[in-house]
């Protein structure tokens, strides 16, 4: 009893030992990780997210610049081609349609290029030549956005792979860790890295997606544009034609008399002549 009684005074002093070294140490503090340390994180497959997502902010910057109302069909085109027409200053036109950079002038010049080289030809091939430059010209404007939907496919098939590679390196690291707290910290790395590629892909893809339909949005408008201010263009080379045809070929023919439907008169010589016998 007397030997219980000497070793709690013992115990007593150690647990409180115990207890003011608990709470005199610090709790560990977390490190907060920055944007790029986080991106760092998510393995080889940021590289090529990277590349796409800086593809990416270019083509919108471009497209944001070039995909106008001005740069496909602008109305200072339209009023001064309108005004060449008129003025039959074919060559002017086309010298004019050179400088400009638009789609419809790219149509106008073919159009009046043909016309040029190709005088008296019927006006269904020069309006086939128009209809097939129009066409080109959207067909342009068309496939030049489809690369935005084309990375909006691509980027998540890449963060994809991250996401597979993240996870095959979780579970080397699992079967690998021989301590059970080294296998609990391989698995988190290997899937911070998986949902790190993931997020990425998925980032890109949308920003992508979004912009191609607005984009496109923007290219069908305008496409409806041009083809509306071609055909206009075209009607008015034609009407210019037929005019000019009318005036060169379909001169009025000049009433005749009644003189000119008189019966003939006889000619002075149709008689018999003397002087003539005997030859």
């Amino acid at each position: 009893m007397k030997s219980c009684l000497s070793l709690a005074p013992g115990f007593l002093l150690s647990a409180t030992i115990a207890s003011a070294e608990t709470t005199a140490t610090p709790p560990p503090t977390l490190h907060e990780m920055g944007f790029l340390e986080v991106l760092a994180k998510g393995g080889v497959t940021m590289f090529p997210l990277g590349i796409l997502s800086v593809i990416t902010v270019i083509l919108i910057l471009l497209f944001l610049l070039t995909i106008r109302r001005n740069a496909i069909v602008s109305d200072r085109f339209m009023s001064s081609a309108e005004a060449m027409i008129q003025k039959r200053d074919f060559m002017g036109l086309v010298a004019y349609s050179h400088r400009r950079n638009e789609c419809m002038a790219r149509i106008t010049q073919k159009t009046m290029d043909f016309i040029s080289s190709n005088p008296g030809v019927p006006f269904e091939n020069v309006r086939e030549v128009a209809q097939t430059e129009g066409a080109r010209q959207a067909g342009m404007l068309t496939s030049r956005i489809t690369y935005l939907a084309d990375i909006g496919a691509i980027a998540p098939m890449i963060g994809l792979l991250g996401t597979v590679i993240g996870m095959i390196k979780a579970f080397i690291e699992i079967s690998s860790g021989g301590v059970q707290g080294v296998k609990q910290m391989g698995l988190a790395e290997g899937v911070s890295e998986a949902l790190i590629a993931t997020a990425g892909g998925l980032t890109i893809s949308i920003v992508a997606l979004i912009f191609y339909s607005l984009f496109r949005g923007r290219v069908h408008k305008y496409i409806s544009e041009l083809e509306s201010g071609a055909t206009y263009l075209v009607a008015i080379i034609q009407q210019q034609l037929e005019r000019h045809q009318n005036q060169s070929f379909g001169q009025p023919v000049q009433p005749r008399g009644r003189e000119d439907y008189a019966m003939p008169v006889p000619s002075p010589l149709a008689g018999e002549r003397p002087d003539m016998r005997g030859i």
